[in-house]
């Protein structure tokens, strides 16, 4: 009797249905899922639950894009999966997962989860601190970022689940949040480059519901951890659309440790060449390195430092050095960069003025460092910035891509270049000093 009267007070929750695409309405097939995704998907069907592709993988295969890889969402929790497969993991505290392990392949399964309501869920901001609450399918939907996330893929009938409008919003090519914006950003400021990053990656805009708060909610971004804040910056700039999305970036000001370093036009300039040669090396499938990236951001602010402690009368390489030390202790800290990013990009800028010293073993020693490769590309950067001469770029690059003879070659005509000069110079100096002479005595 008090159930039914509590039943009758209290409101019904309202469950959400999902719009569900058949095969014959959607490009998508099972043959395009991963196998070992699909096999963790059938052992969780069997043992009768339900799992789908979720997220970005599905969102990627309606995009015609190859996903990066192919998580599952299942309505079994952790403790129920981890004895369905012979190897799998429970990790994590804040947001637990299974990873299972087929072969040599790692496939991550959560667990449907609902938004956390009580008193202790977010912070004085409303930023999220928990978030791993089992839930519902619908209410698993509702509490993902952006609706072209929120898509699940069953393999098994290839349908479609969509609870968000995700779909449609893949069709219009369109980068919508679910719910409503200042709240979502609020729950998690990262999600505001996130969105700048997927509408870049993907070749969507954002829609104007969710565009409108990102420079009004920007300083949120100061509350984040620097862990995830570091995390995310790389993401945004290994994306193959950095030079894009770091321009967006700095239109709403989401990143100030980046606005605080691209002061002038040259740093600008100096930031859209590393940025550049960034996207063209992913984009042709090379490897780069972030801190690479960073060291090129940071570069302007190295040689305005060397240069007032020039001017003041120091020497080139302890002015360097102690340009570096001023650097990263004004800035590391803003672009939450880890020690072991310093380490690698102070032995590139410390190479720089080597390059300039070809004589004897000198470009042996130098050409024998572990970072050479990093600090030329560095150096040939510099060459297009006008830095160094295009004649220092040549000559490296010739050096490095010469035999033994040819490397001995190069240093020999340099050593007659450089004493030929020094010998015209001598006897310029010669001739002036006897016209004075004449002069003095004609006088």
């Amino acid at each position: 009797m008090i159930s039914s009267l509590i039943a009758r007070i209290l409101p019904k929750k309202r469950i959400r249905q999902p719009r569900i695409y058949h095969a014959a309405q959607h490009t998508i097939r099972a043959g395009q899922i991963d196998p070992a995704a699909l096999s963790v998907i059938r052992r969780l069907h069997s043992s009768g639950f339900q799992a789908f592709v979720v997220g970005g993988a599905v969102r990627d295969l309606l995009l015609e894009r190859r996903p990066k890889d192919f998580d599952i969402a299942t309505n079994a929790t952790p403790e129920q999966i981890k004895p369905l497969f012979r190897r799998a993991f429970i990790i994590g505290r804040r947001f637990k997962l299974v990873h299972v392990h087929v072969g040599r392949d790692v496939i991550e399964v959560s667990t449907f989860r609902t938004v956390q309501t009580d008193e202790n869920a977010t912070d004085e901001h409303g930023r999220l601190l928990s978030d791993n609450v089992y839930g519902t399918q619908s209410e698993d939907a509702m509490r993902r970022d952006f609706t072209v996330n929120a898509l699940y893929f069953d393999p098994l009938s290839e349908e479609i689940w969509d609870y968000v409008g995700g779909v449609n919003d893949i069709r219009a090519r369109r980068l919508k949040l679910i719910g409503s914006p200042v709240t979502r950003y609020r729950e998690d400021p990262v999600r505001m480059l996130r969105a700048v990053r997927l509408a870049g990656k993907l070749d969507l805009t954002i829609a104007p519901s969710s565009e409108k708060p990102l420079r009004k909610l920007a300083g949120l971004m100061a509350h984040i951890p620097p862990t995830r804040l570091f995390e995310e910056t790389q993401k945004l700039l290994l994306s193959g659309n950095a030079e894009k999305n770091i321009t967006e970036v700095r239109h709403y000001h989401l990143l100030p440790g980046l606005d605080a370093l691209l002061l002038d036009e040259n740093a600008e300039h100096f930031a859209a060449l590393a940025l550049k040669h960034t996207d063209d090396r992913i984009n042709i499938g090379k490897t780069v390195s972030p801190a690479y990236l960073f060291g090129a951001l940071l570069w302007p602010m190295v040689t305005r430092e060397r240069d007032v402690l020039l001017a003041a009368g120091g020497k080139p390489l302890p002015a360097l050095l102690e340009a570096i030390d001023t650097v990263f202790e004004r800035y590391a800290h803003k672009l939450a960069m880890p020690r072991r990013f310093q380490t690698m990009i102070r032995d590139i800028w410390v190479s720089q003025p080597r390059f300039e010293q070809r004589s004897g073993q000198r470009p042996y020693r130098l050409f024998g460092q572990p970072k050479f490769r990093a600090a030329y590309d560095f150096m040939l950067m510099r060459g297009e910035n006008g830095e160094v001469p295009e004649e220092l770029c040549r000559w490296w690059t010739l050096f490095q891509d010469a035999d033994e003879e040819g490397r001995q070659l190069l240093i020999h005509q340099l050593a007659k270049t450089t004493d030929d000069k020094r010998s015209r110079h001598r006897r310029r100096r010669k001739t002036a000093a006897k016209l004075a002479a004449n002069g003095a005595e004609s006088s």
